[in-house]
């Protein structure tokens, strides 16, 4: 009998990254966000990324195997996704890479909330805005020797367009969720705004917080107080009831 008793095979050979977790830019914009903003509860986190819950499960599962994301329950409510130190060093950020505590989840779920509400208005695409992030700020200020003052919760920053109503700004802002004392709100609110380096301030509270911010705006200078906006946090900002993955 002449010929081969077999078909031949041909295996092409393994990539050299066969085995490594290949990351998209959907990807990279939900690391470098939970890198800016603490971490991230999974429901916000999807919305952010514009994917249906099974869809994130898949994703944070991905970045689990890379070594680059720690997720897990931390209260009541959806799970938490935060960065590991190799998922830190991965974005170049260099923030430390610690699981939100406790004491500070409601706040970094209303920063965040806040953040994905001014973004999905128009004003935002229009003026081609950019959120800078508390970690950023403090990261720009953190020099040896010198004292830093209140630091907002993120800026708004306006790039100089023609036409843009907010040309050349930067916006301080602020997420209340629970009252402080009348006169620390408006030492705050003065040293935000003076010298006048934020064009404005927003103040996004909850209606226990909101009627202490108003009365610290009402008693400033007139001047000053044109430059603060008081609106309500979104609904986002409140952790929903239930379990969610």
């Amino acid at each position: 009998m002449s010929g081969p008793l077999h078909d031949t095979v041909t295996v092409a050979p393994r990539r050299s990254d066969y085995g490594a977790v290949r990351l998209g830019r959907r990807d990279i914009d939900g690391l470098i966000l939970c890198a800016e903003q603490y971490g991230a509860p999974y429901d916000l986190l999807a919305s952010a990324l514009g994917a249906q819950p099974a869809r994130l499960r898949g994703i944070v599962a991905r970045w689990r195997r890379a070594g680059f994301a720690a997720t897990g329950r931390l209260a009541s409510g959806p799970a938490w996704c935060w960065l590991t130190p190799g998922g830190m060093a991965a974005t170049g950020l260099g923030y430390p890479a610690t699981r939100p505590s406790l004491a500070r989840l409601a706040h970094i779920r209303a920063v965040l909330a806040a953040r994905l509400w001014l973004q999905a208005g128009p004003a935002w695409s229009q003026g081609q805005a950019w959120w800078h992030s508390e970690r950023r700020i403090r990261a720009a200020l953190s020099r040896p020797g010198v004292g830093v003052g209140h630091v907002p919760d993120a800026e708004i920053h306006w790039p100089s367009l023609p036409g843009s109503p907010y040309a050349g700004q930067v916006w301080a802002i602020e997420c209340e969720l629970t009252p402080k004392p009348l006169a620390r709100t408006g030492r705050i609110m003065t040293g935000l705004l003076s010298p006048p380096w934020y064009a404005q301030v927003i103040y996004l509270a909850s209606p226990a917080a909101r009627l202490v911010v108003a009365r610290a705006a009402g008693g400033l200078p007139a001047g000053q107080a044109a430059r603060v906006v008081v609106r309500d946090l979104p609904p986002s900002a409140v952790t929903p009831e239930g379990p969610s993955s």
